[in-house]
C-alpha cells in the first residue's frame, strides 16, 4: 500500500500496553481521556476542541508547572476506529493558526503522525511513526538534531498513557 503521508525523516516508537485496543483508541480520541495523559510529565492539557473526522481538528493548550502555556493542534487526515489515526501536528495560537514552536525558530511547522493499534491477547501494540512534512532543509536538520529529545518526550508521554490505562481498567 502506498502511504500518501510518508516522510523520510521518520521517528518510530513501538509500545505494548496492557489494555484492549478499544480503550487505547478512546484514550487518543475522547477529550476527557486525552487530557489526562497527553503531553510532557508535569504539564496539564486543556482540550478546547476535538472534531474527530478527516479534516477535523484537535485544539488544546498545555501548561507547564511554571505556568507557561503552549497551544497545539492536530488536523486529522485518516481515522479507522479503533486501529488507525493519521494526523498533522503543529504548534498553534489560541485560534488554531499554525505558528512556530516556542523553543525553536527552525522546528518544522508540520509533523505528520501515523498511529496504528493492534491487539493480541488483550494487549495493544501501539506503533507511532512521525516526521516533518513540507519542511525546509534547515527544519529537517533541526528535527534530526532533536530526535533524542523527541524520543525521550514521547517515552514519558507514553508512560503517562500506560498509567492512565491501568487506572481506567480498575
Amino acid at each position: 500500500m502506498v502511504d500518501n503521508y510518508a516522510t523520510n525523516n521518520e521517528l518510530v516508537i513501538t509500545r505494548v500496553f496492557n489494555a484492549p485496543r478499544e480503550l487505547v483508541f478512546k484514550a487518543w480520541t475522547e477529550p476527557e481521556r486525552l487530557q489526562q495523559w497527553w503531553g510532557p510529565k508535569g504539564f496539564t492539557l486543556e482540550v478546547y476542541k476535538l472534531d474527530l473526522r478527516p479534516g477535523g481538528i484537535f485544539l488544546g493548550s498545555q501548561r507547564s508547572p511554571e505556568g507557561h502555556v503552549m497551544w497545539g493542534k492536530f488536523v486529522y487526515k485518516e481515522i479507522v476506529a479503533p486501529e488507525k489515526l493519521v494526523f498533522i501536528n503543529s504548534f498553534s495560537d489560541e485560534e488554531g493558526n499554525t505558528i512556530r514552536a516556542p523553543f525553536s525558530a527552525t522546528w518544522p511547522l508540520e509533523i505528520i503522525n501515523h498511529l496504528t493499534l493492534t491487539e493480541n491477547d488483550g494487549k495493544t501494540t501501539l506503533t507511532f511513526r512521525g516526521g516533518p512534512i513540507n519542511a525546509t532543509e534547515e527544519e529537517l536538520k533541526t528535527f534530526e538534531g532533536m530526535r533524542p529529545m523527541v524520543q525521550q518526550g514521547f517515552g514519558g508521554t507514553f508512560d503517562q498513557l500506560d498509567e492512565f490505562l491501568a487506572k481506567s481498567q480498575q
